[in-house]
């Protein structure tokens, strides 16, 4: 990776490393296409498939791989740079696993059951929170998705979804809706099998394209009783430790911007110079400020996860150093990409340059959560809780 390190230091991280770093070679021939055309990479999910990457984080005792924080971002990091796309989606599928199997938020059974799926029929689940009216879940609206109990112990659910990320291949949806009659909220697991779920095809973002995340409807959806998960309680969250998944896809797309701009300075020899520009003294600052930020950027994104694996016990005071890692990875990805681009040139800004491409994608860290100023917050209100005053 061009004296980028590599965090692996045990033979199963390495192997992980090798692996996704044999996919993303593959995934970055046609990302451009996948990207150009809004269309989702069936055939990148084939081939994680086959590779058993989506039991990745499911535990042990149910079939799962039971890896750790480290080395899911690890997968995350890899992936990204070859398709970040493809790499923040499989996210997704992986972290719900992760959260759940730590802090046993569903029914045992449950949890068990959709394991089970996962391992032996490679199905693929994400959770659908998102709402036009309501915007982001961490911001604390309440859902305009409604349950209803109806007499036969079924729920009836109606209501609609945005940002559903991997929409086209998803096999279970995990849903928000309002409890009829009550002050409560609920999620719930619905198998996209059930009559009344559809997907419309709203997705047309200028950054992640071939995540698909399109809108889910439920239409007079009639689901068991049992796909009622669990209440959400008014109550300070845990910290998110899976949702480092989410800085791990950027900086991976920032390496590859990374890269191509150093091969390109190392290569590009115009006839002004009797030297590639690699010898030019602007040029080596802008590649030395990438890699600046690329440093310590990967270096608290890595200390954090490895905090959160090895201090189980403390992972309650990790949720500053979470969301800050997150902030400090998604900023410094965009300027890394940004020197890249400058490095390159105006030749960087045609529809075929792999940069203009990863110039978009980046920027759609910024509104994955948690958002910058909800950090800030955290980061404040921590300062002065903690504080002599």
């Amino acid at each position: 990776m061009n004296g980028i390190r590599n965090f692996a230091e045990t033979k199963k991280q390495e192997d992980i490393v090798r692996r996704a770093g044999l996919l993303a070679e593959e995934f970055s021939k046609r990302a451009s296409v996948y990207d150009k055309n809004a269309e989702f990479p069936f055939e990148n999910f084939e081939a994680l498939k086959d590779d058993g990457f989506l039991a990745l984080t499911i535990p042990e005792k149910y079939g799962g791989q039971g890896a750790g924080l480290v080395e899911f971002i690890m997968l995350q990091e890899t992936l990204a740079q070859g398709d970040g796309p493809t790499a923040l989606s499989l996210g997704w599928h992986l972290g719900i696993m992760m959260n759940v199997a730590t802090y046993h938020s569903w029914p045992t059974a449950i949890f068990e059951k959709i394991c089970k799926d996962i391992v032996e029929n490679k199905k693929l689940i994400n959770s659908a929170h998102s709402e036009a009216k309501t915007g982001s879940p961490a911001r604390g609206g309440k859902p305009g998705t409604v349950a209803e109990k109806m007499e036969n112990g079924n729920w009836l659910i109606n209501g609609r979804k945005n940002f559903t990320s991997l929409a086209p291949a998803l096999d279970y949806f995990i849903i928000s809706a309002a409890i009829e009659g009550t002050d409560d909220v609920g999620e719930f697991l619905l198998p996209r099998e059930l009559k009344g779920i559809s997907i419309k095809e709203t997705w047309n973002s200028m950054s992640m394209r071939a995540t698909r995340s399109d809108d889910l409807l439920l239409t007079e959806v009639e689901a068991p009783g049992n796909a009622l998960l669990y209440i959400k309680k008014k109550q300070a969250q845990k910290p998110q430790g899976w949702l480092l998944h989410i800085p791990a896809c950027y900086l991976g797309i920032a390496i590859s911007a990374r890269n191509e701009a150093v091969s390109f300075a190392d290569t590009y020899h115009p006839n002004s110079l009797p030297h590639p520009i690699r010898e030019v003294p602007k040029v080596r600052e802008r590649v030395a400020k990438m890699d600046l930020e690329l440093t310590s950027a990967r270096h608290l994104l890595y200390s954090v996860a490895r905090l959160w694996d090895d201090l189980p016990e403390k992972r309650d005071e990790l949720a500053g150093e979470l969301a800050a890692a997150k902030l400090i990875a998604t900023n410094s990805a965009i300027a890394v990409v940004d020197e890249a681009m400058r490095i390159v040139g105006a030749q960087s800004l045609h529809a075929e340059h792999p940069l203009q491409r990863y110039y978009r994608d980046v920027r759609a860290g910024l509104h994955n959560p948690p958002a910058d100023e909800l950090t800030i917050e955290l980061l404040a209100k921590q300062a002065f809780s903690n504080g002599t005053h």
